[in-house]
């Protein structure tokens, strides 16, 4: 009998070598492939020249019934999801341990089973005690949530088939579970893909919106095969510091809505609650003008959110070694950013220590947040509180200009929502300024640091 061929998978990519390398061939990452046993449902042979169904074309125009979304009974999980679950959906939640993933999903179960929906809610790391426990801390004790522990794909499949198909199916996490066609431990990237595309086909078939959980690794991304991202319709992100109360839940794929939409959650005692006004969350302390606090209007998607831009610059004796410390921002922006102050607007900061951080431990990425955080460094350097009923906003060049950007109609409107009387960005942003709010056009980084040096 000839010996089996082995074959090698990229954990990254989900590419197939035929022997091991260092370095996938088509990704380009490093150790990422791992032995796949070589008798398995993905690597047999078959001849697919003749035996299948033929395919029925339909037209682009042809009549569908429009989705019908179901709300998980929180808002905020609701609009990060773009309205509501999809049914026959697939959704993938990752994030860092002890951060609230199950806390979320136990909640959502539960406002589904009191709506009048069947929810299944199978645990492979935790004892069905253990979950009993967590459920009557939130006081859900009392939900109809049909709970069981399993870490077999065909005995959860097998008792699905025999009822009817749930609402909402929760599975924590794909990366406990195992499919018996497949060699391997659990969480290798066989058996998650096999899992996953069970499971994900049973919910295409029945109807069901199904909620995998997954792990994430050390850099944050989602652990097994880069190929279980492209699998389901949507893939959010549950992020927070766990030494702050906020989480956020991100939306980074979606098929049925907009993508980096967010959710607003603070954690409590009794779980999970919505945070309707995240503004007001990230600018809590703000009692009084301080040097180096600068507020931005950030977008999240389709919701705008303001948040507190706050720099300290320490002066050095000469010959110590400046440092560059970031919280919540990228430090290569602001590296690239101290350049253009000191080559365009004369300011020195090589003999300074720099520190940034963004308040509340929220993450910015968004690069109209440039001139935010020039207008902190300048107000900081210069020991000069700048005006507190205003907002900066504006993408700043090598140039030094200040360019438009997106959403600036939103973020005026949400800043005068909020008290915020004055507006400082790109020129072409005045035609967009919101009534009840005075706004400063921002050509060059020049005329931001003279008017906060001139104390205007």
């Amino acid at each position: 009998m000839a010996k089996p061929k082995r074959r090698y998978v990229c954990a990254a990519c989900g590419s197939v070598a035929q022997r091991w390398q260092g370095q996938c061939a088509d990704c380009g990452e490093w150790n990422t492939l791992n032995e796949e046993a070589p008798a398995t449902v993905f690597s047999a042979r078959h001849d697919l020249s003749g035996g299948g169904r033929m395919l029925r074309f339909e037209p682009l125009d042809a009549p569908s019934a429009p989705l019908a979304r179901r709300s998980t009974g929180l808002a905020e999980f609701d609009r990060a999801l773009g309205g509501g679950l999809v049914p026959g959906s697939a959704v993938l939640m990752g994030g860092d341990p002890g951060i609230g993933k199950s806390t979320l999903l136990i909640q959502a179960a539960a406002a589904v089973a009191r709506g009048g929906g069947t929810a299944v809610y199978i645990s492979g790391e935790e004892a069905a005690a253990q979950v009993r426990m967590r459920a009557d801390r939130l006081g859900l004790a009392d939900a109809p949530i049909r709970l069981a522990t399993a870490t077999s794909v065909r005995d959860i499949l097998t008792t699905l088939g025999d009822m009817e198909p749930p609402a909402l199916l929760v599975i924590d996490s794909i990366q406990t579970m195992h499919s018996d066609q497949i060699e391997g431990a659990p969480g290798t990237v066989s058996q998650v893909r096999a899992s996953a595309f069970e499971l994900i086909r049973f919910a295409k078939e029945s109807g069901t919106a199904l909620v995998l959980v997954g792990h994430v690794t050390k850099d944050g991304s989602i652990a097994g095969p880069r190929v279980l991202e492209h699998m389901v319709d949507v893939v959010m992100s549950f992020e927070g510091e766990r030494s702050h109360q906020y989480r956020i839940l991100r939306s980074i794929k979606n098929r049925f809505g907009p993508v980096d939409e967010i959710g607003v959650f603070a954690m409590a005692g009794a779980g999970l609650e919505e945070v309707g006004n995240p503004s007001m969350l990230f600018l809590s302390g703000r009692d009084e003008p301080l040097a180096g606090s600068a507020v931005f209007p950030a977008m999240e998607g389709t919701r705008p959110v303001l948040v507190e831009i706050q720099a300290l610059i320490v002066r050095l004796a000469s010959g110590a070694t400046p440092r560059r410390a970031v919280v919540g921002w990228d430090s290569g922006r602001l590296a690239m950013l101290l350049a253009v102050l000191e080559a365009r607007c004369g300011l020195s900061f090589s003999n300074a220590e720099v520190y940034l951080n963004v308040a509340g431990g929220y993450r910015l990425a968004d690069p109209a947040a440039d001139l935010a955080v020039a207008a902190a460094l300048v107000s900081a350097l210069a020991d000069r509180p700048l005006p507190a009923d205003a907002v900066w906003f504006g993408e700043v060049s090598l140039a030094g200009e200040v360019r438009s950007v997106a959403h600036a109609g939103q973020r005026l409107k949400e800043s005068a929502k909020l008290g915020f009387a004055r507006g400082f960005g790109p020129a072409e942003t005045a035609g967009a300024a919101e009534k009840g709010v005075h706004f400063a056009a921002m050509r060059m980084l020049p005329n931001l640091v003279d008017r906060i040096m001139g104390g205007e």
